[in-house]
């Protein structure tokens, strides 16, 4: 993965607050913004911090040369995320462990902004992630858990059976790269927001 070529960007538009940009090589890695030439220069410094993050927890993590990243794909999210082209590709084995453990890493580090500031400010947020969690579950062929009304017992709930159903599908299920994508990045942006107190609902 490292290089001095120049390294892809993924823009998703129309999310509520704003945009967000994807380093395609990086499942997960994402700078959120208003507009999408800030998320997009935002990505450099994103990227070199999502390794060091990785590198503490014990995963190995690509290092890149140079910090040429540039914008090949832009899709409209929503209620709907937006899919790229790479989401298409099914991960390898390996990747797809990987990626598996990233997500436990995202994961943890969501549960501990949640620990620390409590998930009342958080509940439309946490909302949001529990019913993405549920769609991506059942597109894999799971059956999602019934809605409690907690939003953090719902979003670990829903976050257990979406692991479960990713695992079940395998690397070869049609969509596993996008929705890990998009899990990580979320949980990531989420427990920074917590952290930094700018979650207001």
């Amino acid at each position: 993965m490292a290089g001095t070529m120049p390294h892809a960007v993924f823009v998703e538009t129309d999310l509520p607050g704003g945009v967000a940009a994807y380093a395609a090589e990086l499942p997960g890695c994402a700078a959120f913004a208003e507009s999408d030439s800030e998320a997009v220069a935002a990505i450099p410094r994103r990227v070199s911090r999502f390794g060091d993050w990785l590198r503490s927890a014990g995963e190995e993590a690509p290092r890149f040369e140079g910090g040429s990243w540039y914008e090949v794909e832009r899709a409209s999210g929503g209620a709907q995320r937006a899919v790229f082209s790479l989401d298409a590709l099914p991960p390898s084995e390996d990747e797809l462990a990987r990626w598996m453990r990233w997500l436990e890493l995202a994961r943890e580090e969501l549960a501990d902004a949640l620990d620390h500031s409590g998930g009342s400010r958080a509940a439309a947020r946490l909302a949001t992630i529990a019913e993405q969690d549920r769609a991506f579950a059942g597109e894999l062929g799971a059956a999602p858990p019934p809605m409690a009304g907690d939003p953090v017992a719902d979003l670990y709930a829903t976050r257990d059976v979406l692991t479960d159903a990713l695992l079940a599908a395998g690397a070869s299920a049609d969509g596993v790269r996008g929705v890990l994508r998009i899990a990580i990045a979320d949980d990531l942006h989420l427990a920074e927001l917590l952290r930094a107190g700018d979650v207001t609902s």
